[in-house]
């Protein structure tokens, strides 16, 4: 596999890890609040630290984790607020399918992902908003339903957020995921 076709492949869907998101409390294994050394060894066994993966934004640090037992670029971005984990960007491609009642939330065609998600929050009594990227999202929620390129096709690349970056998470300019996670391509 070339480097570049290494950066498209798509992990099978049965080969994902199944995780549950919890609104604004927890995604999978991993809850916020935590400590990154307690976060890499919630994942282990399945993800692990990328090498030269730690980034500063002020006072926000993220750090990837990546696949154990796969090529290519990272599984999940963890972003720490003050050392606790605040907000999780979950890769399209390679990372775990994370669900909420049973609505699967990764690597899925964003229209689709969207119609579904309206049902839900309209269903559920939560208030979905647009944020300047016309990503759909809700503050109620702590959620963020981003796209991320896979090659040629596009898939869901959700932003899960801790109670105390819920306000304005969808407001890209209001809000406290760092600008990096709108701005940088995520391979």
């Amino acid at each position: 596999m070339t480097f570049w076709n290494q950066w498209r492949v798509v992990v099978d869907e049965a080969d994902r890890a199944q995780w549950v998101w919890e609104p604004l409390k927890s995604v999978g294994p991993l809850r916020f609040g935590m400590a990154h050394d307690d976060a890499t060894q919630a994942v282990a066994g399945y993800l692990e630290p990328s090498p030269r993966s730690t980034n500063h934004y002020g006072d926000v640090v993220s750090h990837e984790f990546a696949l154990t037992h796969a090529p290519g670029g990272p599984a999940l971005t963890a972003y720490y607020d003050a050392g606790r984990l605040t907000c999780v960007a979950v890769n399209a491609r390679r990372g775990p399918q994370v669900t909420l009642d049973g609505l699967r939330l990764v690597g899925r065609v964003p229209s689709e992902l969207e119609a579904a998600f309206i049902e839900y929050t309209t269903t559920h009594g939560h208030e979905l908003r647009y944020g300047p990227h016309a990503d759909p999202g809700t503050e109620t929620l702590g959620v963020v339903l981003r796209a991320q390129r896979a090659g040629d096709v596009v898939l869901s690349r959700p932003v899960f957020v801790a109670h105390d970056w819920a306000d304005r998470c969808v407001h890209v300019p209001e809000s406290r995921i760092p600008d990096s996670e709108w701005t940088d391509r995520h391979y």
